[in-house]
Parts: C-alpha cells; sequence; structure tokens
C-alpha cells in the first residue's frame, strides 16, 4: 500500500513538472495563451488565460482639402480617413463658418461632408476632427486621442455673384431678388447707353465701376479689381446691410453741337451744362469708363498737338475717366464746341457741381 502511494505521489508530482514545463515555455510567444498553476488544499490546479491584444488609438490618416489649401471650391467636398474602422455612433467633425450640408460615413473608416451651398468668395474655413473623451471613435472603441484642427481658404467668386452683391448694396442701378435669383432695374428711366452696358456674368466696365465705388466707400484700393478684400468687406457689408452712401450716377458727354455734359443721378436727371470736347487733333475718344481719380485742384500738364508744353495750374474739379482725360474746369470765352486737347471741359461752377454729383467709379459715356 505504501508502495502505491508513493507511485501516485511521483506521478502526479511529474504531470506538475510537465505542465511547469509548458507553460515556462509558451509565454515567450505574444500571442500564446498563459498557463499558471495554483494549489488548493495541496491540489494542483492548471488556469489557461486568453491572449491580451493591445489596440491602438485611432488616428487621421489623411484630410482634404489638405491642411492650409487655397483657391478651393466655394462648395468643396470635405474628406476624412482614418486608420480604422469607425464606431457607427462617432460624433463628426464640423466646420466653421457653417454652411448647410451634412456629414456621412461612406466607408468603415472614411467620412464625407457634402455641402448644399457655398462658401463665400476667399473665406477661410476651418475643420475641427474632436479627440479624447467624446470625440471620435473607432469600432473597437479606441478614442482619437487629441482633437485636431486643419484650415483652407476658398476661392474667388463668379462674376454673376459679385454683381448680386453689388446690386444688393446699391453699387449697380438694378435690385437683386434673393429668392427668384433675378435682377431688375431700380428706375424706371434708366438712360438706353447706361442700359446697353448691362450684362449678368460679365466683367465688363460696369462692374468694374460697380467696383471702385464700393472700394471707394470702404477705404480700399481704387482699381477696379474684385480681390481677396473686396469679396471680404462685400460679405461684411451684405450681413450688415450697409449700402451705397452715394447713389448711382451716370454721365453722358455729347458731341453733338452744342456739346452738353448731362449727370443722371438716382433715376433722374440731376444737372445738364455746356461743355467742350477735344479737338480733331487731340479728341475725347468715344466709349464708356470709369473714374478712377478726383481732384478738387490740380495742375495738368501735357503737351500741344503742335508739340508745344502746357502747364495749367489751379485746374478745378478734376475726374479722371480715360487716361489723362477728365471731366474739369476750365476758362473758355464760350461752351458747346470742341476746344479742348481731349479732356471735357466745364464752367467753374458747372464743373463743381458735377464733380458733387459724381464719385469714384462713376461711368462717364461720350458720344
Amino acid at each position: 500500500m505504501l508502495k502505491k502511494l508513493l507511485l501516485y505521489t511521483a506521478i502526479s508530482f511529474g504531470l506538475i513538472a510537465v505542465v511547469l514545463t509548458t507553460a515556462s515555455f509558451n509565454t515567450n510567444s505574444p500571442n500564446a495563451e498563459s498557463i499558471t498553476v495554483s494549489k488548493s488544499n495541496g491540489s494542483a490546479i492548471a488556469q489557461v488565460h486568453a491572449p491580451q491584444f493591445h489596440i491602438p488609438p485611432l488616428a487621421v490618416e489623411s484630410i482634404s482639402p489638405a491642411q492650409g489649401a487655397i483657391n478651393v471650391s466655394l462648395n468643396p467636398t470635405i474628406t476624412v480617413q482614418f486608420s480604422a474602422p469607425l464606431a457607427s455612433l462617432t460624433p463628426m467633425p464640423w466646420l466653421s463658418p457653417m454652411i448647410l450640408g451634412s456629414w456621412s460615413q461612406v466607408s468603415p473608416d472614411e467620412v464625407v461632408f457634402t455641402p448644399q451651398q457655398s462658401f463665400q468668395p476667399y473665406t477661410t474655413v476651418t475643420l475641427t476632427i474632436p479627440g479624447g473623451p467624446g470625440g471620435m471613435e473607432g469600432a473597437a472603441s479606441q478614442l482619437l486621442q487629441k482633437t485636431q484642427i486643419t484650415t483652407f481658404t476658398t476661392t474667388s467668386g463668379p462674376t454673376i455673384q459679385l454683381q448680386q452683391d453689388l446690386a444688393l448694396l446699391g453699387y449697380l442701378p438694378l435690385t437683386y431678388n434673393t429668392t427668384t435669383g433675378a435682377f431688375a432695374w431700380q428706375y424706371a428711366n434708366i438712360p438706353a447707353g447706361l442700359q446697353a452696358l448691362w450684362q449678368p456674368g460679365v466683367y465688363n466696365e460696369m462692374t468694374k465701376a460697380a467696383v471702385m465705388s464700393f472700394e471707394y466707400f470702404n477705404g480700399l484700393s481704387v482699381d477696379g479689381v474684385a480681390g481677396q478684400q473686396v469679396w471680404i468687406s462685400l460679405a461684411d457689408d451684405v450681413a450688415a446691410n450697409k449700402t451705397n452712401p452715394f447713389g448711382y450716377s451716370f454721365v453722358s458727354v455729347s458731341k453733338a453741337l452744342p456739346e452738353t455734359v448731362q449727370v443722371w443721378h438716382n433715376g433722374q436727371i440731376a444737372f445738364s451744362t455746356l461743355a467742350n470736347t477735344g479737338i480733331a487733333a487731340a479728341p475725347t475718344p468715344d466709349g464708356t469708363f470709369a473714374v478712377y481719380l478726383r481732384y478738387v485742384s490740380t495742375t495738368m500738364k501735357g503737351v500741344n498737338p503742335n508739340g508745344t508744353p502746357y502747364n495749367d495750374p489751379n485746374i478745378p474739379w478734376v475726374s479722371y475717366f480715360n487716361g489723362g482725360d477728365a471731366l474739369h474746369g476750365f476758362i473758355r470765352a464760350s461752351y458747346g464746341f470742341p476746344q479742348s486737347v481731349g479732356c471735357v471741359e466745364m464752367p467753374f461752377s458747372s464743373a463743381q457741381t458735377v464733380f458733387n454729383l459724381t464719385t469714384y467709379g462713376t461711368l462717364v459715356s461720350i458720344y
């Protein structure tokens, strides 16, 4: 009986040794099951534990448009790619400024924003991808560790949108209905020469002139170019309903004898006067031009058609509209026929009235 007990004991200890040896060997494999041995009331018990895997945190793989991108479409599709599949109810990124649109999960690891309206031109858009507790979450409950923020800037707007904003603010002689998308003349008696200039979607002299007026009244450089600062200021003024403080003027210069200057302002003929245009050797060119430079008084220099120079100081009420050609006051014995070297001359008092009824960007039509 004693021999049998000793034999059973030896076999038991042998089995334990084998288990211990196996456990020691297998734990060298990182994904292997682990085995531990414990004793309960003198008995050996082997316990097997499932492998433990490390799940890395969620990460952003790519963003489109990329950080710092410029000239981005006004209604861009925004894509964010992640390193792993996302949880079905994960929070979504957001944009500032907000526009109408929606985020959707188009694949297990990718979300996309589809816009339903456009950003304003030259808008700096901020994309925020939330991280940390309450942030974006993977399908295995792993979190995006930190919130990520990127920015991009949209491109210039189309001419038709520029015209819409200018009309809303009164820098064109038209109204714009934001509901119907239709333009209409603001006044009943629009001069024929002004009507002929209107071309929706075309950046011609009429639209350029409106931009120049807008620039002047917003303290910007008057160049008639709708650059970034013009678009930003337009958006601000539309939001604040800050309209044109001057109104709308149009100057008609008739070369038919007797030559005249007529100023149309806010729907009515505001002033008419006799005037002088250029002589045959230095004619005032036909066409329509925007006033780009103004002086209450200045010195005018140049060369006469016969080659002699002229230097005339204290010329009053000067509005340059085409190169060296300007509306201005000039003393003559009479008016109503060609006498200048290209400018449109008027009596001093008449020139002052015209000056006060016009501004930067006022169109001057010569015919």
